[in-house]
């Protein structure tokens, strides 16, 4: 299962950390409008992201829910009929949330940043780095603590949970 180091924080200024981002970044941004269906699953979190008519992808992951670097295993299975999964998967398992965004997405080498804004809960950052076969988890956590420090991000903005959690917490 591919694994990432991540962190998640809140953002007062998206704009600021937008530019101190892409300052740094290895090209322009891509935004996304994403709508994330989670699933009560019996482990792990389940979501179906929606990126339009014809492009989704299927995501099962496991992190731990920590203010700092955490890692994330994760498996994703994309479909180009989301709304048909969406019907299926609805018909067996209950919705725990809908979680809609923009994601400006950058590059910074094998660090993928998001520049988040979350309908009903704000501006946010996060930072994925996706570790390479050879690399430990701490490795990953240098390069997300070498980044925070680059962007600006104390530890006080640090977010523990998914987004999920946060609109529906106890779900």
């Amino acid at each position: 299962m591919p694994s990432n180091v991540e962190i998640k924080a809140r953002v007062s200024d998206i704009a600021a950390l937008r530019e101190r981002t892409e300052s740094i970044a290895d090209g322009p941004a891509e935004i996304l409008d994403q709508e994330d269906i989670f699933f009560a699953a019996p482990e792990g979190r389940l979501k179906l992201r929606i990126l339009g008519p014809a492009r989704g992808e299927l995501i099962l992951y496991h992190r731990a829910d920590l203010a700092g670097p955490k890692t994330s295993h994760y498996r994703i299975a994309p479909t180009s009929e989301p709304e048909a999964l969406r019907e299926i998967l609805t018909r067996v398992l209950p919705t725990r949330a809908v979680v809609r965004k923009r994601r400006w997405l950058y590059h910074v080498g094998q660090t993928r940043i998001h520049l988040d804004q979350v309908d009903g809960l704000g501006a946010f950052v996060e930072l994925e780095v996706v570790l390479r076969a050879d690399q430990s988890a701490e490795a990953g956590g240098a390069v997300a603590r070498d980044l925070m420090q680059r962007l600006d991000i104390a530890e006080a903005q640090l977010v523990e949970q998914a987004y999920v959690d946060l609109l529906a917490p106890g779900a």
